[in-house]
């Protein structure tokens, strides 16, 4: 079976980023791009033309899907396209197992939305909340949070880029069950690619001490990081990473996530997400939402609510 992905769009330009950066995976992969516009019926868009009545959000989304289905053409990828009317985020949610029936479908393969099931998601993120009317802006971390297949999220800013195929991938781990199902994809996508993995530890917090950055870890917490690195270490070497290093640091946790992202040359931040419980305590499903929106690079994320090893 070909890989599936999909890919939401609402002509922005951080949407156009996501898929030119789904356009790379698809080439290299030999996958299915599906590009999916949601009209969204909360708001006014039917309007009368002469004596016919059209939905101008259809009609703009058909333009939207359309143009992507030539830039994919131009890439030599294969594409199938759809617009579909409702809530944003619960029919982007509800697409990727196929919950949703696309009314009309255009492309070279699946053209019946009801039987996709996808392996991939790729999506624009916007830098803040609140700003702009783009529709992918207020659904992207809905989406990343209850997605069950990861989401790969890509920013399109001056301080942003996109490389393929990926050379250094980071996964920030803490040694929960979220941060463990991101060192496996992120390994397997890493030996994919013949890629190095950066294991990352970030203490974000010393109690009782003032001066936390200055004064450095003490011994035995710094032992003890470094014991996790040294155990999803020999999990990414399980999950297929070839090379593997490990880094340990202090302070905020996008702060350092992206300070080492920019530093070390990184292509790609794969973390654990929180998923649809939302009551998990876990260092890095508290920051992942703060990473995807400052990250230099594009970040894939992976909800994990089941117990793992």
């Amino acid at each position: 079976m070909s890989t599936r992905i999909l890919v939401p769009t609402d002509g922005s330009d951080s949407a156009t980023a996501a898929l030119e950066h789904a356009l790379d995976v698809a080439v290299d992969r030999d996958a299915i791009v599906h590009v999916l516009f949601v009209a969204d019926t909360s708001k006014p868009s039917l309007t009368r033309l002469g004596t016919d009545v059209v939905d101008t959000l259809e009609q703009e989304g058909e333009g939207i899907v359309s143009d992507a289905a030539e830039l994919a053409a131009d890439r030599g990828a294969s594409v199938t396209t759809h617009v579909v009317q409702g809530n944003p985020k619960e029919v982007v949610v509800d697409f990727i197992t196929g919950n949703v029936s696309d009314q009309r479908s255009n492309g070279s393969e699946d053209a019946a939305a009801s039987s996709v099931e996808f392996d991939l998601v790729v999506m624009g993120v916007h830098g803040r909340r609140g700003l702009g009317e783009y529709i992918l802006g207020s659904v992207t971390d809905h989406v990343v949070n209850r997605s069950p297949v990861p989401v790969l999220t890509v920013r399109a800013a001056d301080d942003a880029s996109q490389t393929y195929p990926y050379a250094n991938v980071l996964i920030p781990t803490d040694g929960s069950v979220h941060a463990k199902a991101a060192v496996e994809l992120g390994a397997s996508v890493a030996g994919r690619h013949g890629a190095t993995v950066h294991l990352l530890s970030v203490m974000d917090e010393l109690p009782e001490i003032p001066d936390a950055e200055s004064a450095g870890l003490p011994a035995q917490l710094e032992e003890n990081l470094q014991t996790v690195l040294d155990e999803e270490a020999a999990r990414a070497e399980r999950a297929g990473a070839d090379d593997v290093t490990t880094a340990i640091e202090i302070g905020s946790v996008p702060r350092e996530v992206v300070a080492y992202a920019e530093a070390e040359g990184i292509d790609l931040v794969v973390m654990g997400t929180h998923g649809r419980t939302g009551i998990d305590r876990h260092l890095l499903g508290s920051f992942t939402e703060r990473v995807i929106r400052t990250s230099p690079v594009p970040v894939l994320t992976t909800c994990r609510t089941d117990e793992a090893d």
